[in-house]
């Protein structure tokens, strides 16, 4: 039998080596945004072009390099940060691991433009899919300065399975923010086809957020401190009023590096309980710093899965410090059950004489006997019995909705925004709210595709934060044909001149908010169909907002149109049925 075992070509190995390191452009913004910070630069400038599929450019004015060390840092496993495995139990650096350069440069062409402080010149290399092709002395700043162009030009395949520009430059947004959130003391610049998306300058972590996410919420971030010594817990939560129904802004650092842990993200959710809707997730900026052999950061190839060695502490110390601030800046109710309250009614009572305090007076009826018969007069009573006849009635009222005598059918409002409501000789309760959504969908998906607009008295300004900017650009352009007339006025803020006929402007800024909730749309009908997703939800009313009779029964004529259908389309309930023969059987 012949021999099938074969070492593959270094370009091929490399390649397929470069699949952990490099799923999309995203992931070298990562890379080459984290060698910058450990170079010690001050400013990091981010260059990109068509998403990253054409250009990933990042200049920084860290130490540069040598020109052996620019030679050699394109090599698999060259590295500055180890030398033994017991290193990487002590990382304080980003990068450590040496593949990320050799796996960039296998998958594009890449130039680097490097110079040390003291050097008289630079030096430029040049790899095309990890061929090296020439070194040169030029000149050029102080610092490294990467040009990662035609992502994936070698690999076809994997180039094809790139998502649309939004979405890829929607990921690098993402990594972007991470970084620029975990060092607020260096400068971050980002452009996009030209175009500026961030300029952040070296600020405090508060006004960093703000930066990012926009000055909505700065009144609703509490701050977050604690520091046990061999653990301190600081950043920032907002307050429910921040909560989003989807993932986006939950950030967690450890030792200044981004992680993801669904058990921590329990931990927030769990400070937050009974103060959120349910469906909703807290927004938060927490950072963790303890001492690195404490944390395993070598179990993901792009680190962004960690390992703790006192993880159940550290569960416990989020959760605890969180609803701590929580109730110091008077977000959740701060209660002590075994203390009498009564007492704060007079603890600061002082006697205006002496400063001392006053004691409460007891007065006691020492003649009361509990045994007695009747001790209310009887003009009381009556008085007692006429008032409770005129505010309680005998039993609840009954509607009758239809004028056909052999259409038998009663109406009643539970106090739970329910309704009971016969039909055919059975018993319903109604969820109206649900059926009006199904109504209001039925009919606006009978309407034509173009609204009618509002033109508005007063333009109305939404403030964006760059998340949302960007969204803005990749949507503006269906904008017209559903009824808004809005441009960006100047820097963030989003002027509004016109809206759909029949959304009032109460709620434009709720509307908008829901548009821009949803991380991406990666075509035009996934747009469109959220839009009108949130377009009927906004035009829906709750099952609380109806308290009048005359509202019930226009929503029960129009859902009978429909054919009086039991559930949504998502699979939600829009009525169910008593069975009254079993709750005889409780009496």
């Amino acid at each position: 039998m012949s021999d099938i075992i074969k070492l593959l070509p270094d370009h091929v190995a490399n390649q397929i080596a470069a699949g952990e390191v490099v799923q999309r452009p995203a992931s070298i913004v990562k890379e080459l945004m984290e060698n910058a910070i450990d170079a010690g630069a001050t400013k990091v400038e981010l260059i990109i072009r068509d998403a990253g599929k054409n250009l990933i450019q990042v200049v920084d004015n860290g130490s540069g390099m040598s020109d052996t060390d620019a030679r050699l840092a394109f090599e698999r496993h060259a590295t500055s940060k180890i030398t033994s495995t017991e290193d990487i139990f002590k990382i304080t650096t980003k990068g450590f691991r040496g593949e990320a350069l050799a796996s960039i440069a296998a998958v594009a062409q890449v130039e680097l433009r490097t110079k040390t402080k003291d050097a008289i010149t630079g030096t430029n290399i040049y790899i095309e899919g990890g061929g090296f092709q020439f070194q040169e002395p030029i000149q050029t700043a102080e610092g490294s300065n990467f040009l990662v162009k035609n992502l994936f030009y070698n690999v076809p395949a994997r180039r094809k399975f790139l998502k649309n520009n939004n979405v890829e430059f929607r990921h690098i947004i993402d990594e972007f923010q991470r970084v620029a959130l975990a060092h607020e003391n260096l400068d971050f610049e980002l452009f996009h086809n030209d175009d500026i998306v961030f300029r952040l300058r070296k600020s405090s972590l508060l006004q960093r957020i703000v930066e990012i996410f926009g000055r909505k919420l700065h009144q609703l971030l509490v701050p977050i401190k604690e520091d046990l010594g061999w653990i301190k817990l600081t950043g920032f939560v907002a307050k429910p009023e921040g909560a989003k129904k989807v993932r986006g802004e939950q950030f967690f650092f450890v030792n200044g590096r981004y992680f993801r842990s669904a058990y921590f993200n329990k931990a927030v959710q769990e400070a937050f309980e009974g103060l959120l809707l349910p469906g909703y997730i807290p927004t938060f900026f927490l950072f963790l710093e303890l001492d690195p052999e404490k944390v395993d950061v070598n179990i993901h190839p792009q680190k962004t899965e960690v390992k703790f060695e006192d993880e159940n502490l550290i569960f416990a110390l989020v959760r605890s410090t969180i609803k701590k601030s929580l109730g110091i800046y008077n977000v959740a109710p701060s209660l002590d059950f075994d203390r009498d309250t009564s007492i704060d009614a007079f603890v600061h009572q002082k006697n205006s004489s002496n400063g001392s305090f006053k004691a409460p007076e007891i007065t006691v009826d020492r003649d009361y006997n509990p045994f007695l018969e009747e001790r209310v007069s009887a003009g009381e009573t009556h008085a007692i019995t006429e008032m409770y006849q005129q505010n309680i009635p005998a039993e609840p009222s009954k509607i009758n909705l239809f004028e056909d005598e052999d259409f038998d059918e009663d109406l009643m409002r539970l106090p739970n925004g329910y309704w009971l409501f016969n039909k055919n000789g059975k018993t319903l309760m109604l969820d109206l709210g649900r059926m009006h959504r199904l109504v209001v969908s039925e009919r606006n998906a009978k309407k034509k595709r173009t609204s009618d607009k509002h033109t508005l008295l007063f333009s109305l300004e939404y403030h964006m934060n760059e998340t949302e900017k960007n969204k803005f650009r990749s949507i503006k352009k269906y904008l017209p044909e559903l009824g808004f007339e809005m441009i960006i006025a100047n820097d963030n803020v989003l002027r509004i001149d016109a809206v759909p006929e029949g959304l009032k402007e109460t709620q434009v800024m709720k509307f908008m908010e829901n548009l821009f909730e949803i991380l991406e749309y990666k075509t035009e009908e996934e747009f469109l169909e959220f839009y009108h997703n949130q377009w009927n939800k906004i035009q829906s009313k709750s099952r609380f907002d109806f308290l009048y009779k005359i509202d019930a029964e226009q929503v029960i004529r129009d859902f009978t149109e429909l054919g009086f259908p039991e559930f949504l389309p998502t699979g939600k309930r829009c009525f169910i049925e008593i069975p009254l023969d079993e709750l005889k059987n409780k009496f």
